[in-house]
């Protein structure tokens, strides 16, 4: 499905995520409020606007109530946060994504302030990582919703106990989805007969209170309590 994405912010990250999408077949509307960040010549393929993105009039003018997504991704937290809020309280925008700049205003971008998911730097690079060097436990890579969902990471040791069997012989618990399995340099979209191997990647989408639950049946009962003594 083609989206239409607005983007507040034309910076370095602003580009790149648009251009990302672009390339992907979905509309993009860059907001820069800056002239000399101005630089359609970088993303030819978005619509450039100038104008101030904490502004309501200038929102109602680049229509942003006709937007799927809007990214909130300036340097600046607090303008990436009144973006976020004007989206969702004045456009109705269906999701919001914002960059958080520093780790210590983490805390405010939450859906009080409209946004559906926040993008911390330090967090994710820490959990890319952990996800690089990890074997034989559970990583969070990155949370949805405020933290009513996670999509988290377990490479499987050779001592796992389902290693060998298909995939129906998990009984993974409910608010768990496995959503794909990384193999080498394959990325596999999984199916109840597939078997699981040592060294694969399980990417899971879960709810926070049932990681526990996804650990103790992907690596034994005893892994949580490992984990909580390693930590």
């Amino acid at each position: 499905m083609t989206m239409r994405v607005a983007i507040a912010g034309a910076g370095n990250v602003g580009r790149s995520i648009a251009q990302e999408l672009i390339e992907n077949g979905h509309q993009v509307m860059l907001i820069e409020r800056q002239p000399r960040m101005l630089r359609p010549e970088r993303v030819p393929d978005a619509r450039w606007v100038l104008a101030d993105a904490c502004e309501l009039a200038s929102l109602e003018e680049a229509d942003l109530a006709g937007c799927d997504v809007v990214v909130a991704a300036t340097g600046d937290d607090k303008a990436n946060l009144v973006v976020s809020l004007l989206a969702k309280t004045e456009f109705a925008v269906p999701r919001v994504v914002a960059r958080v700049n520093r780790a210590e205003n983490e805390w405010l971008f939450t859906e009080q302030w409209g946004v559906d998911v926040a993008v911390s730097k330090p967090r994710v690079m820490a959990a890319l990582v952990e996800e690089a060097v990890t074997v034989g436990d559970l990583v969070r890579l990155m949370t949805f919703r405020q933290g009513e969902a996670n999509l988290v990471e377990i490479t499987l040791p050779p001592t796992a106990p389902y290693v060998g069997q298909p995939l129906r012989s998990v009984p993974l618990p409910r608010d768990a989805a496995l959503v794909a399995i990384l193999r080498g340099k394959r990325v596999l979209v999984p199916s109840p007969d597939d078997p699981i191997e040592a060294g694969d990647e399980l990417i899971f989408v879960c709810t926070a209170e049932m990681e526990d639950a996804v650990r103790a049946v992907v690596l034994g009962p005893d892994s949580v309590e490992r984990t909580r003594e390693s930590r």
